[in-house]
């Protein structure tokens, strides 16, 4: 199994395959236009533009199932975060990450990487999974992690 055997609906409403980013290092996070860690786009935002020349995603899935922290639609979303953090990163349709509709993908990337003490459910949005070039989820990272600070080890999956 890897990312690469799922696929989702973008921003725009388009299903996309994960095996288009076949060959590069993702950095998929569930995200949120209303949280206290929303400035964390900016970082984001960052570390994709420094390093997508290398072979480096950020894929950002909206995500209201944390204190309603996502209520805007598609076209909401994309809006505010064009326009508030010039993101240019991949975005993808609003989805569930836990409970019974939670999205396959994250269903897979819990199981795979699970967080502090084996635990599988996400805590927060900003929640972060690390996925090496051959799509296996490498490491999860928590929503008080800044992107910046996972620079290094994005940077050591291109030896």
């Amino acid at each position: 199994m890897s990312v690469y055997e799922y696929e989702a609906r973008d921003i725009a409403g388009t299903m996309r395959s994960l095996a288009s980013y076949r060959g590069r290092v993702l950095l998929i996070v569930n995200v949120a236009s209303r949280c206290g860690f929303t400035p964390q786009y900016a970082g984001l935002e960052h570390v994709y533009r420094r390093l997508a020349p290398k072979g480096f995603s950020v894929l950002g899935f909206p995500c209201d199932q944390f204190g309603h922290q996502e209520p805007g639609s598609e076209a909401e979303i994309q809006r505010f975060c064009s326009t508030t953090y010039q993101v240019t990163f991949p975005l993808f349709a609003k989805i569930d990450v836990n409970g019974a509709k939670a999205h396959p993908l994250f269903v897979y990337l819990k199981a795979t990487a699970p967080g502090l003490l084996g635990t599988e459910a996400i805590k927060w949005n900003f929640t972060k999974f690390l996925v090496d070039r051959t799509g296996q989820p490498v490491r999860r990272y928590a929503p008080t992690d800044p992107p910046e600070t996972i620079e290094p080890d994005i940077e050591s999956l291109f030896a």
